[in-house]
């Protein structure tokens, strides 16, 4: 879906599971930047989507991981190990050891992985293990930091909104006010909510994030779990940060 020029809003239906998120592309006529990258095995699924979207680029030139979660970072093996060209990637430097594998994923017990390894085929299952093991190098490229500015589509804003993982990330548009919100809040019954409480470790720190989204003049918000939002978000947001102050 078309949310605004240079950035579109993936609909994704992980095969063989009722999940359905939603993937953002930044995009311009040279190149996209992609933000998260689904559970593993849903690289070819991801590159039909943009393409049916009407990018008519390849393959991503980024990608930018709101966290480390496994449905936003289980794609990227497959990503590094089958494109063509290099790609960055780019998290925040609190999630990053996690991402490169220093660290194990907080939320990935090692039995959920064992069971997540045996469920992929072989090629999957030795990407994933070469890009997540701690005897290999590092797979985040470059850390971004809160108030960052980014040179894409007219200019993102990283806004550090931990709490459901310490280096969780939302990306603010410029041009289309869109918010990118990854799992800081999610939609649910087409109304705006907080974070889910059951994946999310630190509940009160997750909504004390939220405040920060009140500097932000939002007109769409796109969770990642829920799709596309367009309300008075200001003041569901007074509404959902209201108890904790």
């Amino acid at each position: 879906m078309k949310i605004a020029e240079g950035i579109e809003m993936l609909e994704l239906a992980i095969p063989g599971t009722p999940m359905v998120i939603h993937p953002t592309v930044f995009y311009d006529s040279e190149s996209y930047v992609l933000v998260d990258t689904g559970m593993p095995g849903c690289r070819n699924i991801i590159l039909d989507l943009v393409r049916n979207s009407g990018i008519q680029v390849d393959e991503p030139s980024k990608i930018i991981l709101t966290h480390q979660d496994i449905d936003h970072v289980g794609g990227l093996p497959q990503f590094l190990a089958e494109s063509k060209a290099p790609i960055e990637v780019l998290a925040h430097p609190d999630d990053q050891p996690y991402i490169d594998g220093k660290i194990p994923f907080i939320k990935v017990s090692p039995e959920r992985k064992q069971t997540l390894l045996q469920s992929l085929p072989e090629n999957l299952r030795e990407q994933f293990e070469a890009a997540f093991s701690n005897t290999t190098p590092g797979i985040v490229t470059h850390t971004v930091n809160d108030g960052e500015k980014l040179a894409l589509a007219g200019g993102v804003v990283v806004i550090h909104t931990p709490g459901h993982t310490p280096g969780h990330i939302s990306l603010y548009h410029e041009p289309s006010k869109t918010l990118i919100a990854g799992d800081a809040m999610v939609v649910i019954g087409g109304e705006l909510q907080g974070p889910n409480p059951n994946v999310t470790p630190n509940m009160e720190q997750a909504i004390e994030s939220l405040n920060k989204y009140k500097q932000y003049d939002i007109q769409a918000v796109i969770c990642y779990h829920g799709g596309l939002y367009k309300g008075n978000i200001r003041q569901r947001l007074d509404e959902l940060t209201a108890a904790e102050n």
